[in-house]
């Protein structure tokens, strides 16, 4: 016993003593792929502790979607895709008051936004992007996904009277599509799956899109559904054009980051996921200050009156708070910018809590 323990000691020295000497550690730093800046694995400076420094959130949005991310004449910012860059803004600044001067908006097409956010010209993209394995791995565009805040699908918009009821109905005739999406490449998937030949008309950002499809240079637009919706108020006639019920996707839209930076991501991560459990709380940003008297311990920890969930962050323990006074939970905001309260009148479908059939769900604030 005593020679297989003295054994068993030797090798566990030899073990640690090799993975001393590894090339390979937690607080290593890679090139990044795309913009040959140091990326943060763990240690070293973080985006967080830059944008601190900035004193501003610079955040990658669409700009053109009603609902998501749309900016008015006088400059003024709404959507779901803002109110996610206003929630992280709250918790990075702690603070509720005049938060879009905490934030830099930059209105981004498809072909820009990973070269965006890749060379560090964004902190972050909120900006109805599609969650995809070559999106997400360090070969390919070398992003991190937070949870996902919008859970979508492509579909097709046409004008009422076309006579088109279905895919198949495009035989010989066109489509106007945005390039550098996901949207291109599952349209060109489903139209060969069908035995379909079209016509694919394509524009380099969305307006283009919906300004050729309302001039009537093609018969129909594709985009997720969500966006159709929105874009179909958009138009002069908006009676006058139908979504077809087929649904050729999934597209789990999420915020992003760039690859190699946990610290900041965890941030990003962890604000997106505290705006579900809010609305499992029911935590309101009419109520969260009385909720800072509850009695339940989980309320606690979540809110920072006990606990240091916040600092294990590099937050204020109360981050949540600033982050529910600024935006309200995660219900709140999607009644507000696409739901029973907006216009466009979206069912919340599977962007329901878990709770109530849906997808979102968070994992426990311990």
């Amino acid at each position: 016993m005593r020679k297989w323990g003295s054994m068993l000691l030797a090798a566990t020295l030899s073990i640690a003593a090799l993975s001393a000497c590894s090339p390979a550690s937690d607080t290593a730093q890679a090139p990044d792929s795309e913009s040959g800046s140091p990326a943060v694995s763990g240690g070293g400076t973080s985006r967080l502790d830059t944008i601190i420094s900035r004193g501003k959130l610079i955040c990658g949005v669409e700009g053109t979607i009603p609902g998501f991310s749309f900016v008015d004449s006088s400059g003024q910012y709404s959507g779901l895709d803002v109110d996610v860059c206003r929630a992280v803004a709250a918790a990075v600044f702690n603070t509720s008051e005049n938060i879009d001067e905490k934030i830099e908006y930059r209105n981004l097409d498809s072909t820009e936004r990973f070269p965006a956010i890749a060379s560090g010209e964004v902190d972050m993209l909120s900006r109805n992007t599609t969650w995809t394995s070559s999106r997400d791995a360090a070969g390919g565009n070398g992003l991190e996904f937070a949870p996902t805040t919008f859970y979508d699908g492509q579909g097709m918009m046409v004008r009422r009277d076309s006579g088109i009821t279905d895919l198949r109905g495009f035989e010989g005739k066109s489509v106007c599509v945005e390039t550098g999406t996901t949207t291109e490449l599952n349209l060109a998937d489903r139209m060969r799956q069908l035995g379909v030949t079209y016509d694919e008309v394509k524009f380099q950002d969305a307006d283009a899109v919906y300004a050729a499809y309302a001039e009537g240079r093609c018969e129909g637009a594709t985009s997720d559904r969500s966006q159709l919706a929105a874009r179909r108020t958009t138009l002069s006639d908006p009676e006058n054009h139908i979504l077809l019920e087929e649904v050729m996707s999934k597209e789990p839209l999420a915020p992003t980051t760039v690859n190699g930076d946990s610290r900041w991501f965890d941030v990003v991560k962890w604000v997106t996921y505290g705006l579900f459990q809010a609305e499992e709380f029911g935590i309101t940003q009419a109520t969260v200050q009385q909720q800072l008297t509850s009695d339940n311990p989980e309320v606690k920890r979540f809110l920072g009156v006990e606990g240091d969930l916040g600092t294990q962050l590099g937050l204020s323990n109360d981050f949540m708070v600033q982050v529910i006074t600024t935006t309200g939970n995660y219900g709140e905001i999607y009644d507000r910018n696409v739901g029973e309260d907006s216009e466009l009148k979206l069912d919340r479908g599977l962007n329901r809590l878990w709770t109530e059939g849906g997808l979102h769900y968070s994992p426990p604030f311990r």
